[in-house]
């Protein structure tokens, strides 16, 4: 009897240690497959964040950049802008006019005024210039522009309202074999000058100077609307 007791005893604390081994493992296990998915939930987590580092650091890059972009639109538009205005200065390949009244003397009964420049030799020039494309065009230092005057003024010239007396000196920018052309072509303006001794001489050039206009441009009488 009392060998069935002890032997009752072994069993059970057999099972006991059993059971208890069992559930050390089964906790274990749990223990395990709860680690795992903790791992790939901090990984991924770690990978989230860097991936909005990435993100946000691109986003400040991408305004950067497009800042610069407009800062560099608005820059070329105020750059051509002053150039369609002739308010800044240019250089270019074109070809360099000088003129300059005849020495001869007038026969008898001619009129004296046939061997001086006068506005419209000049506008001539100035007109085959821009037929053949000038994109710049000065006259003894005076830009031209749309609203430019050239006009006798006793026995000097007005550009600009501003008074020079020959020899005069024009420049303009542009190709130059074709602004060249235009004058010296045959039966033109640099033939028909000559004719009364008008002396004229084309000089081309790489690097032709134009000055920038510096007179007033204002708006008195006209205001802009929509197209119509």
């Amino acid at each position: 009897m009392q060998r069935i007791f002890y032997g009752g005893w072994s069993i059970m604390f057999v099972c006991a240690i059993i059971g208890f081994m069992l559930a050390v493992q089964f906790r274990q296990v749990r223990d395990s497959q709860a680690t795992v998915p903790n791992q790939r939930l901090e990984e991924v987590s770690g990978r989230l964040i860097q991936v909005e580092e990435e993100r946000d650091e691109l986003a400040k890059r991408l305004e950067i950049l497009q800042q610069e972009t407009n800062s560099w639109m608005n820059q070329e538009l105020i750059s051509e802008l002053k150039i369609q205005a002739c308010v800044t200065p240019l250089e270019g390949e074109g070809i360099i006019v000088k003129m300059d009244d005849s020495t001869r003397a007038a026969k008898s009964g001619e009129n004296p005024n046939l061997y001086l420049i006068h506005d419209d030799d000049l506008l001539r020039v100035i007109n085959e210039l821009r037929a053949a494309g000038a994109e710049a065009i000065s006259i003894n230092g005076q830009r031209l522009i749309a609203t430019s005057e050239i006009r006798c003024a006793g026995p000097t010239l007005s550009v600009n309202n501003v008074r020079s007396s020959p020899p005069y000196e024009i420049h303009a920018v542009g190709d130059k074999k074709s602004l060249e052309n235009a004058i010296t072509m045959r039966g033109g303006v640099a033939e028909t000058l000559k004719v009364w001794g008008i002396q004229l001489e084309v000089t081309a050039s790489d690097n032709v100077y134009i000055p920038p206009y510096k007179g007033t441009s204002k708006r008195v009488y006209s205001k802009v609307v929509d197209e119509k």
